[in-house]
């Protein structure tokens, strides 16, 4: 039927989002869920209440927008070359993130789980070490 062929032709995401929002670990896995896939990895990023010995009530983020999206698109690129991944959400909060809250959401789907775990864990990687993105 025409519905399976579009499944077997389902063109690769990559869904990129900056927000003040509260975010939502179900609303960033269903982007990446997908028939073809039968893995999909997630990594959430929390603010947790201690820093170098110090309490910590919120954390306050700040990036520099279009540089900070391409680096992002970049690291997507580069998963691709790396792994045969299907959909690649990555979503960061700004502003402030209360303790126990996610800073940062990033899912990736792929038929088997091995690509899509690593492809996340060089995502979170690359992304503290090159995307300007700041914890004020």
């Amino acid at each position: 039927s025409r519905e399976d062929l579009n499944e077997v032709e389902e063109k690769s995401k990559d869904i990129i989002k900056f927000t003040t929002e509260k975010l939502s670990i179900d609303e960033v896995s269903q982007l990446v869920i997908s028939p073809l896939c039968g893995a999909l990895s997630l990594f959430v990023g929390t603010t947790r209440n201690n820093f170098e010995g110090k309490k910590v009530i919120s954390l306050e983020y700040e990036a520099y927008l279009p540089m900070a999206e391409n680096e992002i698109r970049k690291i997507c690129s580069d998963i691709r070359q790396k792994w045969p991944v299907k959909h690649i959400a990555v979503f960061h909060r700004l502003g402030l993130v209360p303790v126990s809250e996610a800073s940062i959401i990033i899912a990736v789907s792929s038929a088997h789980r091995a690509s899509s775990l690593q492809a996340v864990s060089y995502a979170i990687d690359t992304l503290k070490a090159k995307v300007p993105i700041w914890k004020k």
